[in-house]
């Protein structure tokens, strides 16, 4: 990398390159009526009963710091939620300003410079770069071409350096969600060399069989990051929690004093609000299935219309695909995209999450009209690449 062209950039923001997604975020705002298969943006709206809670906790005076913790009212039964479906007992628990600053804290509580963090490849962009402004080191693992976890390719990568692997399930970028013996067998691997895990499961709603977490399977040794920007549409209002017990849990500690020194509190009126999303003596939860329901049948139909020209693993929850671009190689998914992109469609190529430029992710999180106009572009671009 070279030096910085002037003294008051520090090296480590120069290592580190601007979002290819945000890239294509940019392009979009300049094109006229793109069909935007590029952002993970859920396309629906916040439901109407997280609104008016938000705005009556805004005209209710709820606009102050809260606890760096977050409001007791939210951690009780978010405690109990997770204790159900982990097992664990009385976990720490930390309210974060979305479930990307659980990342950003979780690795500057746990990781010295030179310490290893593991990763799948294909790979969410933070998880390279969060560990390069720590000091640490990133280390993706290979997972293509089916996407899958294979244990071996994890014990191959690890070192006497190695302290962290973290896992996102369902995955972004390609949609694939981890099985019980996957879940099972990191958990083994955790437990032999004593990594800490974090297991990122933002698109634990958009699951489109059971949910699996390897929280159950690794008690002590897992944060468990959730948050609420996918699953009720809140990108903007930026809430999450990190949850944790035994060892893990003191990490907790440490990423709760943390954020007394950077995010300070997740926004106020967002914590009211997220109450809505759990069952009061006022109210039901707010039900969100009939959109995870929608977003199934986009998969299906992304699954369908692709599969006979891309090469695609049938993605299991979240809202992504990631076709292997057609061609045998003769162009790249750098290439692939422009070609997309000069057609009004906006996709993201895979180098962006990879160390691969051969596959590009697909976000269906668009309306049926315009995922319908982008994949027969998307057919047509295939026939071409087959006759070049």
């Amino acid at each position: 990398m070279a030096a910085s062209a002037t003294p008051f950039i520090a090296q480590r923001a120069l290592e580190i390159d601007a979002s290819g997604i945000r890239k294509v975020f940019d392009l979009a705002a300049k094109l006229k009526d793109p069909i935007n298969l590029s952002i993970g943006q859920p396309d629906f709206d916040v439901p109407e009963a997280i609104k008016e809670a938000a705005i009556a906790a805004i005209r209710g005076g709820k606009n102050r710091y809260t606890p760096t913790q977050g409001i007791g009212e939210l951690i009780a039964p978010l405690k109990q939620k997770v204790a159900a479906e982990t097992g664990w007992t009385d976990p720490a628990m930390l309210i974060l300003s979305g479930t990307s600053s659980g990342l950003v804290l979780a690795m500057f509580a746990a990781l010295n410079p030179g310490d290893e963090v593991l990763f799948l490849d294909p790979y969410f962009v933070m998880y390279k770069h969060l560990p390069r402004l720590c000091g640490a080191v990133p280390v993706a693992v290979d997972s293509y071409p089916d996407f899958r976890l294979h244990p071996e390719r994890i014990e191959a990568a690890i070192t006497p350096r190695t302290k962290m692997l973290i896992l996102c399930s369902p995955n972004n970028p390609t949609g694939m969600a981890l099985s019980r013996e996957e879940l099972e067998a990191a958990a083994a691997i955790a437990r032999k060399h004593h990594l800490l895990v974090i297991s990122d499961e933002i698109y634990d709603a958009f699951s489109y069989q059971p949910h699996r977490s390897i929280a159950p399977y690794l008690p002590g040794q897992c944060i468990l990051l959730k948050g609420y920007s996918k699953t009720y549409g809140m990108t903007g209002w930026r809430l999450g929690y990190a949850a944790a017990t035994g060892e893990a849990a003191a990490v907790v500690e440490q990423m709760t004093k943390l954020q007394q020194y950077t995010f300070v509190c997740a926004p106020s009126m967002v914590q009211y609000a997220a109450l809505e999303t759990i069952s009061g003596s006022d109210h039901p939860p707010v039900d969100m299935t009939p959109f995870v329901n929608a977003y199934k049948k986009k998969r299906d139909r992304v699954v369908e219309a692709l599969r006979a020209d891309f090469a695609l693993n049938e993605p299991g929850g979240a809202f992504y695909a990631f076709p292997k671009v057609p061609g045998d190689g003769r162009i790249t998914a750098t290439q692939f995209v422009q070609k997309a992109i000069d057609r009004n469609v906006l996709i993201i190529p895979g180098n962006v999450f990879s160390s691969r430029d051969t596959h590009f992710r697909l976000s269906y999180a668009t309306s049926d009209e315009k995922l319908a106009k982008g994949l027969a572009i998307l057919q047509e671009l295939a026939a071409e690449a087959g006759r070049l």
